[in-house]
């Protein structure tokens, strides 16, 4: 007799998901079959099953189970698998790419030179995710825990990750003394991010948001908070003293807040959209201070999840969750469709 389990699944686009009996999956050769601790809710997620149709950017189709952020614990492998103990914990890296590829070889799946021709882009991206009871996952993108908090980790492959690699890469910037970060957007990925600038950094951290309660917690976490509007660049530069910032990170994304990004950069700044959005930016070389970048990322490696999770161990990073229980899950959508959440909603599927 088949075994089920409970999973949300996204079976169509412009369709909210639905929480169902699917079949409990078996590891194949090289993969671990993790009971799932925890799983995050992302506003990628709601993208898929609301802003995307057949046609949308990443190829997805489905229908398959959501959850890109997950963690579990170790319960059955697959052929060929050693070096796994039933009931350790681990963190999931989401992306999988070819293996084969230069980018693949450095673990930076996410930039897989073979992308379009893979089956899928991730666990919980075209392939079956982490919002269930069970998961299959590639050996390789395992990452350990050890003693933490298992539940709690599982934002920290995307919500963590991200941030963290889009930082590492604009630390030259934010060298030296006397350096200012701004923080846009205060959802799951800015708060962390506040945390991990922090913790790599002795820059002015300035963190801005529409909402109250998240500029509170950025100020808990160290941040000086600018609400938006209006008069909101020129109280960044007032902050600098006139100067602009040094490096940005853009968690919306859309064209308002790219360009209240460029108005409060200094000379030579870096600017980094994180955000999905997809809006346009308009530049020009008389508003644009000199030699200011404006670049992207996405997600990060595997190296630096591992990176990522000591810093959890050390207490460095420490995501704000409200957790959720499978019967709740789909509650947990509809709060991050209603923009209620704040931090991360984590679905504990045994609790």
């Amino acid at each position: 007799m088949t075994e089920t389990m409970r999973a949300v699944v996204f079976e169509n686009f412009k369709t909210f998901p639905s929480l169902k009996d699917v079949e409990k999956p078996t590891p194949g050769p090289g993969e671990v079959l993790l009971k799932v601790a925890g799983a995050g809710a992302c506003h990628s997620d709601v993208a898929i099953f609301e802003d995307f149709d057949e046609n949308n950017p990443a190829g997805l189709k489905p229908e398959f189970t959501l959850g890109h952020e997950n963690s579990g614990w170790v319960e059955e492998v697959g052929e060929g698998v050693t070096g796994f103990e039933k009931g350790d914990a681990y963190l999931v890296y989401g992306p999988i790419g070819c293996g084969r590829c230069k980018a693949c070889s450095r673990g930076q799946d996410t930039y897989c030179e073979n992308a379009a021709t893979n089956p899928y882009l991730a666990t919980g991206l075209g392939r079956d995710g982490g919002m269930a009871e069970y998961m299959t996952v590639p050996a390789r993108n395992l990452v350990p825990l050890g003693e933490a908090d298992p539940i709690n980790a599982a934002p920290l492959s995307d919500a963590a990750l991200t941030p963290y690699h889009a930082i590492k890469l604009s630390l030259g910037h934010l060298d030296g003394g006397g350096k200012f970060a701004l923080v846009i957007g205060l959802g799951g990925l800015g708060l962390i991010a506040v945390q991990i600038l922090k913790a790599l950094t002795g820059a002015t951290i300035i963190a801005t948001d529409m909402k109250e309660e998240a500029m509170a917690e950025a100020e808990k976490l160290g941040a000086i908070t600018v609400p938006g509007g209006e008069d909101q660049v020129a109280k960044i530069r007032e902050i600098t003293g006139g100067r602009g910032v040094d490096a940005a990170f853009d968690f919306v994304g859309v064209t308002p807040t790219i360009g209240a990004a460029m108005g409060a950069m200094a000379m030579q700044g870096r600017l980094t959209v994180v955000g999905i959005a997809g809006q346009p930016h308009s530049w020009s070389f008389y508003t644009a201070p000199y030699e200011v970048e404006l670049t992207s990322t996405y997600w990060g490696t595997i190296e630096e999840l591992h990176e990522v999770a000591q810093m959890y161990r050390n207490g460095q990073i420490v995501p704000q969750v409200t957790r959720y229980t499978m019967d709740q899950a789909l509650e947990a959508y509809q709060a991050l469709v209603d923009g209620k959440i704040s931090g991360r909603a984590v679905v504990v599927p045994h609790s």
